[in-house]
């Protein structure tokens, strides 16, 4: 039967039963929606009349944390989401350190997207393609293949999106120190530990070959890593366990050559962690022989000396011979990137701003996540005229304990920075701050003018910090975004989120906070450092297993769960894999 007969029947149905007053016929289509709908009057009347509601069109660039968890948490039928990204697998990034000395191997900590999409019961589609231009005037992303993916990898075509959500992450940023991206490894993607990997088993092959003086053997097996972040310090403990525990069973006349030197510009390697830690780890490099240098800037690099220049020093420029670099100094913006801020008017940024609900600023059907963008929270002084008036309900022109305590809730979802200066001054409620502001008064009787209210809040913005550019950021504003997708139609209906201080009713959603579960430091022979909420500081193999715990709950699937803990359980039994394959 088809979809014109069976609309005659109903139709047919309205005549011959007038008791019915209504009458809605949905039939799906190839991905849209048809809606037939009759008003039976019992006068015979036109055919139904058929409507297409079509579905709103998402397009997710990247398929990194941000990208993949929002994928993953997506289930909204009404959507129609195209994926595109220049690789077509999820990297579990964390580990990548661990890929680089053959601890785990590449496959175990990646999964395919289309994997992970072919289990929605959702309309999502992959294309392997690279977004080189972002139009937000006209709704449109213009993207090519990859070079492998086409004959000659310049077929460029354009998609149309309702929404566009940016998860591109981001690049290695090189300060444009001359000779970095000629000379140097990154350890961003799974190709770069790859060849991080067979770069350091081809300096071993070479350094064993009796055609070099034993002053070249030194530079060839000299490591230099730049940047002590939790990256650069990982691979370094690493590459050092690497070297110890493995290659020097296997190259013999190697052995007394290695040495491993990491460089920091500032005063400290793993700055982003507690003091406890950051002392921990460089007691241990030095017990180990990594000879950490402190308050080095690379100036320039060649391809065989890396020049840097030490803070205290009169700006006086020392070359180090080496044999390979591996840097690891931060994020850098996409070139698509820089363009769309261009576009936008945040040419002056490092990574597109957005607000608490991750919007890009001043784009309101773009959404941008995880390393490529930036949470800008809005500053309490910006509304106080805003909010001094909301909460002020009888215009008296004065603010009582009363009338503050009924929009706190609100005040503090919506501007976080306000909780965080309680807690920081341990202040036990909100109207302590305000009795700090009025004076020695009854907490009763306390009532501010504007600027006395503008006096209690005046340092409250000074807590307020960028969030890190963490995997673990990344995952929950994808998860975050995929739940506002979700819940997008009854939102529209009845907003949950807090009051509009400049406008009437309320935001459509929460804002997007950030829930800090800890962080991870491993530092080389079975010895780990752990950060966890609520200033709790765990050092040592405890904290290792802790590590191996928590790291193989977190993949993606129990394949890769399964991979990564064969990969353990062999290097234990049988050592690192030294092929360099």
């Amino acid at each position: 039967m088809n979809s014109l007969s069976l609309f005659k029947r109903a139709s047919r149905c309205f005549d011959d039963y007038p008791s019915l007053a209504k009458l809605v016929v949905v039939c799906t289509i190839s991905g849209g929606c048809y809606v037939a709908y009759a008003d039976a009057n019992g006068t015979g009347g036109a055919p139904p009349v058929l409507e297409e509601i079509k579905k709103k069109k998402v397009v997710v660039l990247g398929t990194g944390w941000a990208g993949t968890s929002f994928l993953k948490k997506l289930n909204n039928p009404s959507f129609d989401v195209q994926v595109i990204s220049p690789r077509n697998y999820f990297a579990f990034t964390p580990l990548l350190p661990s890929v680089t000395c053959g601890t785990v191997e590449a496959r175990s900590i990646v999964e395919p997207i289309r994997s992970i999409v072919r289990k929605k019961s959702i309309d999502i589609s992959f294309w392997e393609a690279e977004c080189f231009k972002i139009e937000a005037e006209n709704k449109k992303v213009h993207c090519r293949p990859n070079s492998e993916s086409s004959k000659n990898g310049k077929e460029e075509f354009v998609v149309d999106y309702d929404y566009l959500i940016i998860a591109m992450g981001a690049r290695p940023n090189t300060f444009n120190t001359p000779g970095v991206v000629e000379n140097c490894n990154f350890l961003k993607e799974v190709e770069d530990a790859q060849q991080i990997r067979q770069s350091v088993i081809n300096s071993f092959e070479k350094a064993s070959l009796p055609t070099f003086s034993d002053e070249e053997r030194k530079r060839i097996l000299h490591f230099v890593v730049v940047g002590g972040g939790p990256t650069g310090v990982e691979f370094a403990a690493e590459l050092h366990d690497f070297v110890n525990e493995d290659l020097v069973k296997l190259y013999s006349a190697a052995k007394g050559f290695v040495k491993i030197t990491l460089l920091e510009a500032s005063d400290h390697i793993l700055n982003v962690f507690d003091k406890r830690i950051t002392a921990f780890a460089e007691e241990k490099f030095q017990r180990d022989g990594i000879d950490v240098k402190l308050g080095s800037m690379v100036v320039k690099v060649s391809d065989k000396e890396i020049s840097t220049k030490v803070r205290g020093n009169d700006g006086e420029i020392t070359t180090i011979p080496y044999g390979m670099v591996v840097w690891s100094t931060g994020n850098g913006t996409h070139p698509v990137i820089k363009d769309f801020m261009q576009q936008i008017g945040q040419s002056n940024r490092r990574a597109l701003a957005t607000d608490e609900w991750l919007r890009v600023e001043g784009c309101s059907t773009i959404y941008a996540l995880g390393d490529c963008a930036t949470v800008n929270q809005r500053k309490v002084m910006e509304d106080i005229a805003a909010i001094f008036k909301k909460a002020d309900k009888d215009n008296s022109g004065t603010l009582t304990v009363k009338e503050f305590r009924e929009v706190i809730k609100d005040i503090c979802e919506r501007y976080p920075q306000v909780e965080l200066y309680l807690k920081n001054k341990k202040m036990r409620d909100i109207v302590d701050l305000l009795k700090m502001a009025k004076g020695d008064v009854a907490k009763e009787a306390i009532e501010l003018n504007i600027e006395e209210f503008k006096k209690a809040l005046s340092e409250v913005d000074s807590q307020m910090k960028n969030l890190p550019a963490t995997a673990q950021v990344a995952a929950q504003q994808g998860t975050y975004l995929a739940n506002c997708f979700n819940r997008m139609e009854e939102a529209e209906k009845n907003p949950e989120g807090p009051i509009r201080f400049r406008e009437e009713g309320r935001h459509r959603f929460h804002p997007f906070r950030y829930k800090h579960f800890g962080q991870f430091a491993p530092l080389g022979g079975e010895q780990t450092a752990a950060q966890l909420p609520g200033d709790w500081v765990s050092i040592g193999q405890s904290s290792q297993w802790l590590w191996y715990s928590v790291y193989a709950s977190k993949l993606v699937s129990w394949r890769t769960r399964v991979l990564v803990i064969s990969d353990w359980t062999r290097r234990f039994v049988f050592g690192r894999d030294s092929s360099g394959i």
